[in-house]
């Protein structure tokens, strides 16, 4: 546990590295207003002993005007360091934020698959405001007052070294409290941040989802969750509270035992002549002051806590390694053929459940191949291997005769257009929806991609054209527009090879009819890969290839796979409802 503790330390201490001459200054003003801040109860001293005993009036107004200076360089000194604490503590945050959102962009697939949404979008938002508190303020008042606690011990001991050994015989006391305390308060702000994770979770997947909440009528069912979610949220944050409510009053009263104990011993030291009225005066003062950073302390290890443990909750995820990992000395194509080779291909999305088993096939350059199979046949998982989404435990895919993990990976991927199952759309205008990833598009080449994905008839509808807002996930735009959008999108690319993924899955027959004309005209001069179910729409592939259970069992064309009698006749017959492929060649 300590070394994990000094590695996150030393990981936040490496943040700040950029900024160590702002945070040099920080430091003096800290001092500064720290030193500020101890002068008055030695001031104190003097007014009592020099002043008011002595009557001296000349050192009264000296004292007087030295009380004003000094609280003026105090407020500068205190501008200065809160300025500049919190400029570094928010650089720092923001830098950690923009490095855990760009880290969180290059893991694997399998992360993501694995994890939920809400709890990622916690880590970027929840836990790095807690960690932005612990590098602006909760620092700030750590370093202030551990300056101003070895300060004000210096005085204590000039002033009477006895009575300051007997108030530090009780502050070890004060001491384990705190370190006790600050385990358990690790330990619960751990449970603290999980907590609020699963709950940003919880609204997040209802919120996304909330079509089908309200067609399932399970708003009481959501609501339900999200109350539980809620008290196991309030009872963690009530945990922390007991546990720092606890510390605070312990400390106190240990404190205040002490501060009881140095007036009696003081008190007859005055009395006895061996301490002036203005020492003891100033003696006390000091342990009032004293009584601060220790307050202080008590109150900002939970804070400590609470961000050292959002800060482990951060590095951990970028201390994730992404699996698909860009090669040392990428291999950059200015241009593809489209040729794909799949040699001896396995693939598993956890241990040896293998979604593919010894994949072996050929597409040439401009040819038209169909992936067709039964449900979980593994022809997406085929179709995500050729843009590197996943890397195969074994065997090896070629680009035009290139290993695609040897290749530039952006490079590779400007060369791919792929139109996925779901056709996922962004919150924006429809150019920015076509357009996207693919920014130097002119307009006359998104609306040319729009016409050959058959929405030209429903552009000239809109009152708006292009820049028609459709909505978070195109929610304004039907299932079949949504999908016409996502195909113009992979088509405005002018992409070498076409990767189609039930490209026309919620189309009707007459539009499907448009869109396979559309898209036999786009795949001219391509490499095209289409995945369907309905085999209806692959007829004219130049070759189809069939899986079954993450292996090719039959190749070749529509007519002679019917003639063939095999896997694809049958799959044909029974989506055609009919006894006989071989009549519907």
């Amino acid at each position: 546990m300590r070394r994990l503790r000094s590695s996150v330390y030393l990981r936040l201490l490496l943040q700040v590295r950029p900024y160590l001459g702002r945070v040099g200054l920080a430091l003096v003003c800290m001092f500064l207003a720290s030193a500020c801040n101890v002068a008055p109860p030695w001031l104190l001293k003097n007014v009592v002993d020099d002043v008011l005993i002595a009557k001296n009036t000349l050192l009264l107004n000296v004292l007087s005007l030295g009380i004003v200076v000094l609280f003026l360089i105090k407020g500068v000194a205190g501008y200065g360091h809160q300025y500049l604490m919190s400029w570094i503590g928010q650089r720092v945050v923001m830098d950690i934020r923009l490095k855990l959102y760009e880290h969180m962009q290059s893991l694997s697939f399998r992360y993501f698959h694995a994890s939920r949404v809400g709890e990622l979008l916690s880590r970027v938002t929840n836990d790095v405001n807690v960690l932005q508190s612990l590098v602006t303020t909760v620092l700030v008042d750590l370093v202030i007052q551990a300056v101003s606690f070895v300060a004000i011990l210096g005085f204590l001991f000039y002033l009477n070294w006895r009575l300051t050994l007997v108030t530090f015989a009780v502050l070890p006391l004060a001491g384990w409290v705190i370190d006790l305390a600050a385990r358990k308060l690790r330990r619960v702000g751990h449970e603290i941040q999980e907590q609020l994770a699963r709950l940003s979770a919880i609204a997040e997947e209802a919120l996304s989802s909330i079509r089908i909440v309200r067609i399932f009528a399970t708003e009481e069912e959501e609501l339900g969750r999200f109350s539980e979610q809620n008290r196991a949220n309030f009872r963690s944050l009530m945990r922390g509270t007991q546990i720092h409510a606890a510390l605070s009053g312990a400390v106190e009263v240990i404190l205040i035992v002490a501060l009881a104990l140095i007036l009696w011993l003081g008190g007859r030291d005055v009395i006895g002549g061996r301490l002036t009225p203005g020492e003891l005066i100033a003696f006390l003062g000091y342990l009032v002051l004293l009584v601060q950073p220790i307050r202080v302390v008590s109150r900002v290890v939970s804070q400590v806590q609470q961000g050292l443990a959002a800060a482990d909750r951060i590095f951990d995820v970028m201390s994730k390694r992404g699996e698909v990992l860009p090669p040392k000395h990428p291999v950059l194509l200015d241009s593809l053929k489209g040729e794909i080779l799949f040699e001896n291909v396995w693939f598993a999305y956890e241990g040896e459940r293998w979604v593919l088993r010894q994949v072996s096939f050929h597409v040439a350059p401009g040819e038209t191949v169909a992936l067709v199979g039964a449900t979980g046949a593994g022809k997406s998982t085929v179709a995500d291997l050729i843009p590197r989404l996943y890397d195969p435990q074994k065997g090896r895919i070629f680009i035009d005769g290139h290993d695609v993990r040897c290749l530039d990976l952006p490079t590779l991927r400007r060369h791919i257009g792929v139109v996925p199952q779901d056709s996922l759309l962004l919150k924006g205008s429809l150019a920015f929806n076509v357009a996207y990833g693919c920014p130097e598009a002119t307009e006359d080449e998104v609306r040319r991609a729009l016409d050959e994905a058959g929405l030209s008839g429903f552009l000239a509808t809109l009152p708006e054209g292009l820049e028609t807002e459709i909505g978070e996930r195109g929610i304004t735009l039907s299932g079949g527009q949504r999908q016409r959008v996502a195909i113009a999108r992979a088509l405005v690319r002018n992409p070498r090879i076409l990767i189609m993924d039930e490209a026309t899955s919620s189309l009707d027959a007459a539009v499907e009819q448009q869109i396979q004309e559309a898209m036999q005209r786009a795949a001219r001069g391509r490499t095209s890969l289409i995945i369907a179910h309905r085999l209806s729409t692959i007829r004219q592939a130049d070759r189809i290839i069939v899986i079954e259970g993450g292996t090719v069992v039959e190749e070749g064309s529509h007519d002679d796979l019917i003639a063939l009698q095999g896997r694809y006749c049958r799959l044909y017959s029974l989506q055609f409802g009919l006894d006989d492929g071989t009549s519907h060649r």
